[in-house]
């Protein structure tokens, strides 16, 4: 019986002990949890950060989300009062809280998130009345968002013949984690590459001594852990360098295409200097031109000259007889330069004007040096220009030359 009664009594007491560690537990000061402390997220895609607390007070609680992200934290989201209030960021159109504050759950929610939303997210709840221990009423969640390659961009580095060395390579400008990538030949002839002459990290294929079989479609695969892009090249081995030939054939034409164009515009100014030449020698009025020569009639000595004046002399005497002056009167000299001069003046007198012989009757009126037409030459220009002088001979009333 004692020993029962013992038995009891050491259990009350460890029932006393029991419940009083309970009631410490039940009494347990503010706490903030975290369901995890990475979430990682695709690029467009919506993230949750959990995050719940826990304390003995039913007050309602001042809750705070910041981002913790150089230069320094700043507020996003906040529960005061009763109010939501989403601060003046790139995320406000995009947070908001999961579910409703008197749940005690404090998840926040992005959506289409973005890679500049990585980083440290902190979530601070404060109770009124209810006790605080150290950084219990903090939680901290990091948010990576993962961005997948961007379609990756194929290149041919050398020259594809028979027995030389290629370089295939493949890059893509974007993706977080940066990508890894494979290279593979497509079918009909499958092949996968791997190192050393693949390598994953640079994306780069070397294929060495080619041969014609090796032609063929090979696809690169840009892949990291939020996806994947592919891009093609298609590699023709060639026995000879047919750009080589193609080039040389093309610059061959050019040349000749060259020479043509130089001579034609040389026979176009050729032609058109000629052209300008004859126009000019046509136009142009030769001063500098030589005299002709006097002719040989009128180098002969005086005795000739005389003849011709006796001739003339007899000339002008057979006109007296149809009623024209003496022949002293109408004798003339002609002079070696070619002019006419009227008989010697008797006694030192003026010669006499001499009367135009009539024609049909009709008196011809003499006329006046001075009002000689316009345009005429004197002798001597006439004689410089290459006129010859002409004997006229009379004319008679009948009209008949004497």
């Amino acid at each position: 019986m004692e020993l029962r009664r013992a038995a009891l009594a050491l259990a009350a007491l460890l029932g006393e002990k029991n419940i009083a560690i309970f009631k410490g537990v039940s009494l347990a000061v503010l706490e903030v949890h975290v369901g995890t402390s990475l979430v990682l997220s695709v690029e467009g895609q919506q993230a949750v950060l959990p995050a719940w607390y826990t304390s003995h007070s039913r007050n309602e609680p001042y809750i705070t989300w910041m981002l913790n992200k150089n230069p320094g934290p700043f507020q996003i989201l906040s529960y005061i009062g009763g109010v939501v209030k989403v601060e003046e960021t790139d995320l406000k159109p995009r947070v908001g809280f999961l579910h409703p504050i008197f749940t005690r759950n404090i998840s926040v929610f992005i959506n289409a998130t973005r890679e500049q939303d990585s980083g440290q997210y902190m979530c601070t709840v404060n109770v009124v009345n209810d006790s605080i221990k150290l950084h219990k009423n903090i939680g901290l969640i990091n948010l990576t968002v993962l961005v997948p390659p961007a379609a990756p961009t194929c290149q041919l580095h050398g020259n594809a013949v028979v027995g030389a060395n290629v370089t295939l390579s493949c890059s893509s400008r974007k993706g977080k984690p940066s990508p890894m990538y494979q290279w593979q030949r497509q079918p009909p002839t499958l092949q996968v590459f791997f190192p050393p002459a693949q390598d994953r990290v640079k994306g780069t294929l070397k294929l060495t001594n080619l041969s014609l079989e090796m032609s063929g479609v090979y696809v690169c695969r840009a892949e990291n852990q939020a996806g994947s892009k592919d891009c093609s090249i298609v590699l023709e081995v060639h026995s000879t360098s047919t750009k080589a030939v193609i080039a040389g054939a093309v610059l061959g034409s050019l040349g000749a295409l060259a020479i043509i164009i130089f001579f034609a515009q040389k026979l176009v100014g050729y032609r058109r200097k000629k052209r300008d030449s004859q126009e000019e020698g046509a136009n142009e009025i030769k001063e500098d031109a030589v005299a002709p020569k006097t002719p040989s009639w009128a180098r002969r000595p005086a005795s000739d000259t005389m003849s011709k004046t006796s001739t003339l002399s007899s000339i002008a005497g057979s006109r007296q007889a149809y009623g024209a002056r003496a022949p002293s009167d109408t004798a003339s000299i002609l002079t070696t330069t070619g002019s006419y001069r009227g008989p010697p003046p008797r006694g030192g007198g003026r010669p006499p004007s001499l009367s135009p012989p009539a024609v049909n009757g009709t008196s011809r009126r003499r006329q006046d040096p001075a009002a000689a037409p316009v345009g005429s030459l004197p002798p001597s220009s006439l004689a410089r220009a290459g006129a010859v002088p002409v004997m006229v001979p009379a004319q008679s009333r009948a009209g008949s030359l004497v």
